[in-house]
């Protein structure tokens, strides 16, 4: 596999006091399905995995990721771990556009070329941070090769194909609406969407003003004819690793916390969100000593609150428990971690 870009950029982020900036690079390798660029930040630690993280549809590893690992509280974290941020093919910025007629991988295909990112790399395992349709291609890249998956974070993730009644509503929709509102619902729930905050309007303007639209485009049918993952809870075809399932709580499916879409909590909570990450890691065994969040100095107080309006509902019971008495204890492997933001 031939290098085909090297580049180096400093990190645009206003930085914390005494943070020197974070220095990347971006590559781009050959693959049996076609190139893929990724951008590296820090160094490999030693005996630790890399986080790597895969986007949603209608994003990049910036639009998608930024405001997560930009936030305050998750520098601990970044400074243990060397990150790997992929792109989708044609969804990097300054990407061409594909020539019309160009096939573009299913999502098991962009599975199949996260090996040779770590080949390039020369990395032997991760722990997996995935987004929708990057959640599902993190998963299916985590069934085929498990033994180089120590753990994954999974953000709105549907497992199953979809069923033909989706396919009507799917079909249906594309007649009244454009692919940009279309792939926003994927992305948002309809209140959300309704409420046209900042957050809403700022998506809106990058997806529809977005240069590589029609490669989005293509992305979004790769997501649409998705297969179903098959794997269920204590069968024999399951992930293996430990798995942090999270669903923000405006996304319009809450099953099993197994979520088509909307509400993204990386952007919305990302100190919700790196709290439970910092108790997952450390209930795989890193990070032990880890300073307490911010956040959990006042989760006492936001638990009450959050009982009060909950009712019964018991999504974050995993989220609490770790809060309140500490790190998760490590488990069997397989062990499951469900969290709502």
């Amino acid at each position: 596999m031939a290098e085909l870009q090297e580049v180096q950029i400093t990190e645009e982020k206003p930085l914390l006091p005494g943070q020197t900036p974070e220095v990347a690079k971006t590559h781009s390798v050959e693959t049996p399905y076609g190139s893929i660029t990724f951008t590296v930040y820090g160094t490999p630690k030693p005996k630790r995995p890399a986080i790597l993280t895969y986007h949603d549809v209608g994003l990049n590893d910036k639009s998608c990721f930024q405001p997560l690992f930009q936030f305050a509280d998750m520098q601990e974290i970044i400074q243990n771990f060397v990150r790997v941020h992929v792109d989708a093919p044609g969804m990097e910025e300054g990407a061409p556009v594909f020539p019309l007629g160009y096939q573009y991988p299913s999502l098991d295909q962009l599975a199949d070329m996260i090996p040779c990112i770590l080949q390039y790399l020369n990395f032997s395992t991760i722990i997996g941070v995935g987004v929708g349709a990057g959640a599902y291609v993190l998963s299916r890249y985590a069934l085929t090769h498990p033994d180089t998956v120590e753990g994954l974070v999974l953000i709105n993730i549907d497992p199953n194909a979809k069923g033909w009644m989706d396919w009507a509503a799917h079909k249906l929709t594309g007649l009244t609406s454009s692919i940009p509102e279309m792939i926003l619902g994927h992305l948002f729930s309809q209140e959300e969407l309704s409420g046209n905050s900042e957050l809403i309007q700022k998506y809106r303007n990058i997806i529809t003003h977005a240069p590589n639209l029609e490669n989005i485009e293509l992305y979004w049918n790769s997501y649409n004819n998705r297969r179903d993952l098959n794997f269920e809870r204590g069968s024999d075809i399951t992930l293996k690793c430990p798995v942090m399932l999270v669903v923000g709580d405006q996304a319009p499916h809450e099953d099993a916390v197994m979520a088509d879409s909307g509400g993204q909590p990386q952007l919305t909570q990302p100190g919700k969100l790196t709290e439970a990450f910092k108790y997952f890691l450390q209930g795989m065994g890193y990070m032990a000593s880890s300073c307490m969040t911010r956040l959990s100095r006042s989760r006492t107080a936001s638990l009450t609150s959050a009982a009060s309006l909950d009712g019964n509902r018991s999504r974050s019971r995993t989220l609490s428990q770790s809060s309140e008495s500490g790190p998760l204890p490590s488990g069997p492997p397989g062990h499951t971690m469900e969290v709502s933001c």
